[in-house]
């Protein structure tokens, strides 16, 4: 049976390293580590992956990659190392990608480097036993919303980027997002916050005199019967991503006759799939998802 190649996206800086994380990270004998490799370059500056493969087996396999959060602000590419181990584990490669953040770049940059690790990964498919045919996406938060983004802009020229391997699709077919941001224009609508800024800061511009931008940089924008399917995982205790987000979400993908569930993590807030009592079940669920999805 043909492996899938996955793109998970992930993360929020509030979910980096918490104390008391479950379980800390180890690297399984079965699983071989790549540090720092390049995926996308623009000038002199250069974009890294550690990558995670299955020292076993001819493959194709999947493709992990995990994109940190942070806010699109801050953060580091370790933050899903755990999920790369484990799910390296199982048979699919892990890349833990790091990409500009909004300090360095605006929106639609973050967006160009995820596209650019699709890309990179079907044109390196062969070299890490890759399923080109078969690639998905994953995230956290704003992680989530850029794994969001990849599923819902398949097909929008603008948002492709100039990272290299343009010659190759950034497609992905199945999203499981974390505690996502999904429709950036609420946070305009609401009062000023911490995540009202960190949208801001992504954006280069406040919501007043820049609602269009905020609703071209919103997944739930985008969502058409193009789109992949979607596993949404949110805690209903989550007070910086509302939970009634990845409801709007799920119901709008569903009435554009696309697949989409949810995971709902009865009074967990955000960053709650890298916690206990969270961890161990939200992967299970995720992995169950992207298998039933993709293989």
């Amino acid at each position: 049976m043909k492996h899938v190649a996955l793109l998970v996206i992930a993360g929020l800086a509030a979910a980096q390293q918490p104390a008391g994380q479950d379980p800390p990270f180890q690297l399984p004998p079965t699983v071989e580590m790549r540090p720092d490799l390049t995926y996308a370059s623009y000038g002199a500056r250069s974009l890294k992956v550690d990558l995670f493969l299955p020292r076993q087996g001819a493959g194709p396999f999947p493709a992990v990659v995990y994109i940190h959060g942070g806010g699109w602000s801050g953060g580091s590419k370790i933050a899903f190392r755990r999920q790369a181990a484990h799910m390296g584990n199982k048979g699919f490669v892990g890349a833990c990608i790091e990409y500009r953040l909004s300090g360095e770049a605006q929106f639609p940059a973050a967006l160009h480097d995820a596209k650019a690790a699709v890309r990179w990964l079907r044109a390196h498919a062969k070299e890490f036993r890759v399923n080109p045919d078969r690639i998905g996406a994953a995230g956290g938060s704003a992680g989530g919303h850029l794994a969001a983004m990849l599923g819902t802009t398949q097909d929008i020229a603008e948002f492709e980027g100039a990272g290299g391997n343009a010659g190759h699709s950034s497609k992905v077919r199945a999203v499981a997002a974390f505690n996502p941001a999904l429709d950036l224009v609420s946070f305009g609508q609401r009062g000023p916050d911490n995540a009202q800024n960190a949208v801001s800061r992504f954006l280069g511009g406040p919501y007043k005199d820049h609602e269009a931008l905020w609703a071209k940089a919103s997944p739930l924008t985008h969502t058409s019967k193009q789109s992949a399917a979607f596993l949404l995982l949110h805690g209903t205790g989550d007070t910086t991503v509302p939970y009634q987000q990845s409801v709007d979400m799920m119901n709008k993908l569903k009435a554009a006759g696309v697949h989409a569930e949810i995971f709902t993590a009865e009074g967990a807030g955000h960053g709650f799939f890298n916690r206990p009592p969270w961890y161990e079940p939200s992967l299970k669920r995720m992995g169950e998802f992207l298998t039933r999805m993709l293989r």
